[in-house]
């Protein structure tokens, strides 16, 4: 498991956790023998993930957002953090979540399926090989909520859905956390961004021997990990001293809607059936 990190300079894998499952740390003498240290337990993946944002956290990067696929962004611990560090988050989630609001409590997919048409609104999540990623996307503001008693709400929670042009059955699903005031455009703009990180581990693979090691014990995966990191990160670097590379973050702005599109990019929350009027760190 790894974290990557990107900005308009670039974008690059900046820490690690070694998955091991619990027939692993239940075996101490296989652990032993594979020189893994006695206060290694199990954790989860989504626990590994909470440990790379803290550690992040505690460096000097700047970071403004979080994004991760669907296997954090469903926990709610994972989540919970995040908006307790008052960072702001675009992260997938699958269509079975469960949203709670005034209207009750319901799947994702039943509130997206309930919006209205011009509640979709065609977008750019950023470039890619072929050009501007457009999607039809759809978005709602939930009810912006206080940490603490007497606390001035800073941010709102969002859900968002991105359907496929060519494909209008696939549907993917987002929940977010911005400061107040953020536009759907700019949360479109940071869901496109965990794309291009996955270039990060396509280029440490390619550049840098990422995937290349035989390591027999826990040390030895360390010790190839970071400095396949390492090398990467010295690349992306000079990359971004010479210009020579686009970083993550740096994509073209969300389109503009055409003529005869709304302009608001949400529409307001209601239960189905009811009218309805309406594990990747990024820096500033």
């Amino acid at each position: 498991m790894c974290a990557a990190y990107a900005s308009r300079r670039g974008r690059t894998l900046v820490d690690r956790e070694l998955y091991l499952p619990k027939s692993w740390t239940s075996d101490r003498e296989r652990c032993r023998a594979a020189k893994v240290p006695d206060n290694r337990g199990f954790a989860t993946k989504t626990e590994l993930a909470r440990i790379l944002v803290t550690r992040a956290l505690a460096s000097p990067l700047p970071i403004s957002w979080v994004t991760a696929d669907a296997l954090y962004g469903q926990d709610w611990h994972f989540r919970r953090m995040l908006e307790e560090a008052r960072l702001g988050y675009v992260v997938a989630v699958p269509k079975s979540q469960q949203i709670k609001s005034l209207a009750g409590c319901w799947r994702i997919d039943q509130l997206i399926g309930d919006a209205p048409d011009d509640a979709w609104e065609r977008l750019s999540c950023g470039d890619g090989a072929k050009g501007p990623r457009l999607y039809d996307w759809a978005a709602a503001q939930l009810p912006a909520v206080p940490f603490f008693d007497g606390d001035e709400p800073s941010h709102h929670r969002w859900l968002m859905a991105r359907r496929s042009i060519a494909r209008p059955d696939e549907i993917a699903y987002y929940l977010a956390h911005a400061p107040i005031g953020t536009s759907v455009s700019e949360l479109v703009e940071v869901a496109g961004s965990r794309w291009p990180v996955e270039a990060c581990f396509q280029s440490a693979k390619n550049e840098c021997g990422l995937d290349q090691y035989e390591a027999r014990r826990y040390p030895g995966w360390y010790r190839h990990i970071t400095l396949a990191m390492l090398a990467h990160a010295f690349l992306a670097a000079m990359a971004a001293m010479g210009g020579t590379e686009r970083g993550a973050a740096e994509t073209d702005q969300p389109s503009r809607p055409s003529p005869g599109q709304k302009s608001g990019g949400s529409w307001q929350l209601a239960a189905p059936g009811q009218d309805a009027s309406a594990l990747t760190l990024i820096g500033h």
